[in-house]
């Protein structure tokens, strides 16, 4: 196993979407391809077209980081996308002291501590994720609020199976493309950063066999950070709530974030929350709630 299939498909892919005159060459005659060639990304880079060649080829081991910001110019790769080629260049071979399909670092879990922070904040939804999106913890709130999400003995507490898995969820995120856009981008980014994680490889398989919809978003090859502050949600109790979301990393080797959502004092979404964490400490329950009448959402 390694990672030259991927590192060959995302630099074709970021390639094929710029033209000579975004870039800035000349163009003569009729273009066979869609996008750039690799001699013009090459000159564009200052390599020679048979080292380009090579690392269109998948091979970034040893790569300097010069010529990594050359490629990153050349293809006028954002942020997020250079990280994600140094990513692949560091993991261009199996880490030291693992075996492919192994990762060196045992599974991180959430620390006492850090549950204590969701359950110290009663009055807003938090959980942990790691970077596979698997929800690990959550405070009451929080499992109420994707109580859709728990409810499905399917989808183990994962948001990127819930998603692409689940009709229940083109309903529940009202902004279910981007959303879908953003869960594939970051699992993108993880498999990068880790290509012999056993688990992240299988859940990618899974989605890729059964769902068309991850299969297409998936070859596309783009890389998302969750850097959104906004979450518009359809709550089978509450209705319409729009959420601010922070995703905030620990400051250690786990990999996992806290993702916290508040709303705007006076707002209809904090009024929502309101009503979902009183029917919560009300009932005792956390899981998928019975809709209550005028506030059925409306079916697919």
């Amino acid at each position: 196993m390694d990672n030259r299939d991927a590192v060959g498909a995302f630099l074709r892919s970021r390639r094929d979407r710029i033209t000579p005159e975004q870039a800035g060459l000349p163009t003569y005659g009729q273009r066979r391809v869609p996008g750039l060639r690799r001699g013009e990304v090459a000159t564009l880079a200052g390599v020679s077209v048979e080292y380009y060649t090579r690392l269109e080829r998948g091979n970034l081991r040893g790569v300097s980081d010069s010529v990594l910001d050359a490629l990153a110019r050349a293809l006028r790769l954002d942020d997020t996308e250079r990280m994600y080629l140094y990513d692949l260049a560091r993991a261009a071979g199996p880490a030291p002291g693992t075996r492919p399909g192994q990762r060196a670092a045992r599974p991180p879990t959430v620390r006492p501590s850090v549950t204590r922070i969701l359950d110290g904040m009663p009055q807003l939804p938090a959980y942990v994720m790691n970077n596979r999106l698997d929800t690990l913890a959550a405070n009451p709130l929080g499992r109420a609020l994707y109580s859709p999400m728990f409810a499905d003995a399917t989808s183990g507490a994962n948001v990127a199976r819930f998603a692409f898995l689940n009709p229940a969820a083109g309903r529940f995120y009202t902004d279910w493309e981007r959303m879908a856009r953003f869960a594939v981008g970051a699992l993108r980014i993880e498999a990068g950063k880790h290509p012999y994680d056993r688990e992240l490889s299988n859940l990618i398989g899974e989605l890729s066999t059964r769902s068309d919809r991850f299969r297409v978003l998936w070859g596309s090859h783009d890389v998302h950070v969750f850097r959104e502050s906004r979450k518009r949600l359809h709550h089978p109790l509450v209705g319409d709530l729009e959420l601010d979301q922070e995703t905030m990393n620990l400051p250690d080797e786990s990999g996992l974030s806290v993702v916290v959502y508040s709303s705007p004092p006076g707002s209809p979404a904090e009024d929502g929350l309101k009503l979902l964490a009183g029917w919560t400490a009300t009932t005792g329950r956390e899981q998928q709630p019975e809709p209550a009448g005028e506030r059925l959402p409306e079916q697919p």
